[in-house]
């Protein structure tokens, strides 16, 4: 059984940067997707168990970076120039996996979910 901890959402000004963090042992492959209200969830980014690949949504590419220190079990999700329509629980996702270069961008390849962080960006 994975357990996924997710921190790091809040309240943030357009334009401004936040961080999330996911904790997660194992070896899994991860993912992070959002949901805003009344839309379903999105894919946002996703990462391979070694961190040698990465994918992220057109919507967030060039602004956001997903990173992971395995030696922490902890997942990252960098993102910069929020704006408003952004606002959204975001949650992490993991997926056991036993290739260590490959990344999952379906929401239905994983297993695992975290409860969700809201992030809120005024605008």
């Amino acid at each position: 059984q994975v357990q996924l901890v997710e921190s790091g959402g809040g309240l943030v000004q357009a334009g401004g940067s936040l961080r999330l963090s996911c904790a997660a042992s194992g070896r899994v492959a991860m993912g992070w997707f959002r949901q805003a209200p009344g839309k379903a969830r999105e894919f946002v980014a996703a990462i391979s168990w070694s961190g040698n690949n990465a994918a992220y949504a057109y919507s967030v590419e060039g602004r956001s970076t997903i990173s992971r220190n395995n030696a922490k079990n902890t997942v990252y999700l960098q993102m910069n120039s929020l704006n408003a329509e952004e606002t959204a629980v975001y949650y992490c996702a993991a997926k056991d996996t036993t290739f260590s270069d490959t990344y999952f961008h379906r929401r239905g390849e994983y297993g695992f979910w975290g409860q969700g962080t809201q992030v809120t960006v005024s605008s």
